[in-house]
C-alpha cells in the first residue's frame, strides 16, 4: 500500500474524498468540488440520508464536469471531537469506501474544518496510519483467489496544506505501522512455521535496526535454574528458547517488556478440547507484541533504554511431558506445584520476569500474555485486563491505551486472592483450588516473581485475535499492545 502526501490540489480522476462535517456541512474542498461538478455534491446531500456522521461515506459516481472521477464524501462528525484516535478510524472508513468503489488510486482532501480539535498535519498523518493498519492482509499461503475478493486500492494521496509537516508527523507512525505488520505476520503464522527456535530467529531480524539480540538455549536456561519455563517445553521435540532484545536508545535504567511466547498450546497432559485448538497458534501473541514493540522503538529511533524478554516454548503432550502434580523449581528459587499443565503461560513468565529484574534492574516491568480464558469471560474482546502493583504505572498505561484505541480495564489484586495459591507440598500452586477469579489468581502468581519492581501485567487473551473486522483492525492477528506500549514509552519515558 503506497501512501503519499501532496499539496492541497485534487486530481480530476480516480476516487476523490472530500470531508463533510456534522449536519451535512461541507468542508472547503467539498464546496470547491461542488462548483466543479455543477452542484452535484449539494444535490446528493439534499436528497440522500448522508448527514456527515463520523465515518459515514457517500459515493457520487462520475458527476458532471468530472466524468473520470468518483467523489466520495467522508463524514467527520463534529470537528471539535476529532482526535488522533478518531483520525485513524477515519482512515479505516476511507479504505473500506475506496475498495467498495473498486478504486486503485485515491486522494483525500484534508481540510481545515472550523473549530477542529486537531491540526491538518496530524489529521492527515493519522488518516494515513488508519489506511495502513486496515489494509493489512495475511495471504502468503493463498495460491488462488478470485480477483473480486482482493482489495483494489493500491495507493493513497493525502492532499493537505503544510505537506512537510504532515510528512514529519507521519514518519514515526509509519515505522509503528511496519512494526504492527511484523507482529501480525508472526502471530498469523501456523505452528509448523513458528516454534521457539524460528521465533527466536525472527527476533534476530531486528539486529540490523540496532537492536541487540541474544538467544538462550536449554543449556543456558538450565544453568540459570529456569525450571518453570523448561518444564513447559518438556513434551515437545522443539526445545524452549529465551530471546533477549535490547534497544539502547537512552540513558538510565531500562524499561523491561516481557512476553509469553507459547508458540502452540495443546494444554499438555491437561489437554484442551479439539474444537478451537487450531487457534492456539496465537498463544504467543504477547511475545509477538513485545517483538513488534522493539521493532517500533528501533524503527523510529526512540530515545529510551528498553529491554524485551520473550519466553518461548511449545506445550505438547508426550511421554516426556510435564505431568499434573509435578513440582518444579523456578529461577527465583521458589518451588511450584503444577496442578494443571494448561496453566503454562504463568510458568514461562515466572522465569522471564525474574530474569528481567535480576539481570537488568529495570525501572518498570510490563508483561503481555494471552494468559487466561477467564479474562475473556470478564471483559470479552472489548478490553484487555490490566493488573498493576503501582497506581501511576496503571494510569499511564490506561491513558496510552485510550489514546491509540487499545483499551485496558484495571482489575484488582489482593492478599485474599493471593492466598488461594498457597497450600500443598510446594511454595505455590500454579492454579487456585477453586474455579473463581482465574485471571486474578494468575496475575497474583506472576506478582510473586517481580521482586517488588513496579510492574504491570496485561492479559490480552481476548484482544490478540479478531474474528471480524473492527475499525482499523482487520480480522485475524491484531498486534494488540504494540501501538499502546509505543505510545506509553513516547509519552512517559523518552529522554
Amino acid at each position: 500500500m503506497r501512501v503519499a502526501f501532496a499539496e492541497l490540489k485534487l486530481p480530476a480522476r480516480g476516487a476523490i474524498f472530500a470531508m463533510v462535517g456534522a449536519e451535512a456541512r461541507p468542508g472547503p474542498s467539498a464546496r470547491k468540488l461542488d462548483r466543479r461538478t455543477k452542484g452535484a455534491l449539494v444535490n446528493a446531500l439534499r436528497n440522500g440520508r448522508f448527514v456527515g456522521k463520523f465515518g459515514e461515506t457517500l459515493a457520487v459516481p462520475a458527476p458532471a464536469g468530472m466524468p473520470r472521477a468518483t467523489i466520495i464524501l467522508l463524514g467527520v462528525g463534529d470537528p471539535k471531537e476529532l482526535s488522533e484516535r478518531k483520525a485513524v478510524r477515519l482512515g479505516a472508513s476511507l479504505w473500506r469506501a475506496a475498495n467498495g468503489a473498486h478504486a486503485a488510486d485515491a486522494a483525500v482532501a484534508v481540510d481545515t474544518l472550523a473549530d477542529a480539535a486537531i491540526d491538518d498535519a496530524a489529521l492527515a498523518a493519522n488518516i494515513a496510519l488508519g489506511v495502513r493498519l486496515r489494509s493489512y492482509r495475511f495471504d502468503r499461503y493463498r495460491t488462488t483467489e478470485a480477483k473480486d475478493k482482493k482489495p483494489s486500492l493500491k495507493s493513497l494521496s493525502l492532499c493537505v496544506k503544510g505537506v512537510t509537516a504532515a510528512r514529519r508527523v507521519y514518519r514515526p507512525l509509519a515505522k509503528v505501522a511496519d512494526a504492527v505488520d511484523f507482529t501480525r505476520d508472526l502471530v498469523s503464522e501456523p505452528g509448523n512455521i513458528i516454534y521457539p527456535e524460528s521465533l527466536a530467529a525472527s527476533c534476530k531480524k531486528l539486529g540490523p535496526m540496532g537492536v541487540e539480540v541474544e538467544v538462550l538455549g536449554v543449556k543456558e536456561m538450565t544453568k540459570l535454574g529456569m525450571g518453570a519455563l523448561l518444564g513447559v517445553g518438556m513434551g515437545s521435540a522443539r526445545e524452549p528458547r529465551l530471546a533477549v532484545m535490547r534497544w539502547p536508545g537512552g540513558r538510565g535504567k531500562p524499561i523491561a517488556f516481557i512476553g509469553k511466547g507459547v508458540t502452540f498450546d495443546t494444554g499438555g497432559i491437561s489437554i484442551k478440547p479439539a474444537g478451537g485448538m487450531a487457534d492456539m497458534k496465537w498463544d504467543m501473541g504477547g511475545a509477538g507484541a513485545v517483538i513488534g514493540l522493539m521493532h517500533a522503538l528501533a524503527g523510529r529511533k526512540a530515545k529510551v533504554n528498553a529491554v524485551g524478554v520473550v519466553a518461548l516454548a511449545e506445550n505438547m503432550p508426550s511421554g516426556t511431558a510435564q505431568r499434573p502434580g509435578d513440582i518444579v523449581r523456578s529461577m527465583s528459587g521458589q518451588t511450584i506445584e503444577v496442578l494443571n499443565t494448561d496453566a503454562e503461560g504463568r510458568l514461562v513468565l515466572a522465569d522471564a520476569l525474574w530474569y528481567a529484574q535480576d539481570r537488568f534492574k529495570p525501572s518498570v516491568m510490563i508483561d503481555l500474555a494471552t494468559l487466561t480464558g477467564a479474562i475473556m469471560v470478564a471483559l470479552g474482546s472489548e478490553n484487555a485486563g490490566l493488573y498493576a502493583n503501582d497506581d501511576k504505572l496503571a494510569q499511564r498505561l490506561t491513558a496510552a491505551g485510550e489514546a491509540v484505541g487499545e483499551p485496558l480495564w484495571r482489575m484488582p489484586l489482593g492478599d485474599g486472592y493471593d492466598r488461594l495459591l498457597d497450600g500443598g507440598p510446594a511454595d505455590v500452586k500454579n492454579i487456585s483450588s477453586g474455579r473463581w477469579a482465574g485471571s486474578i489468581t494468575a496475575a497474583q502468581f506472576l506478582q510473586r516473581f517481580t521482586n517488588k519492581v513496579p510492574w504491570s501485567h496485561l492479559d490480552i487473551a481476548g484482544m490478540a485475535w479478531a474474528d471480524k473486522d473492527k475499525g482499523p483492525i482487520p480480522a485475524g492477528a491484531t498486534a494488540f499492545g504494540v501501538r499502546l506500549l509505543d505510545r506509553f514509552v513516547a509519552d512517559n519515558y523518552e529522554d
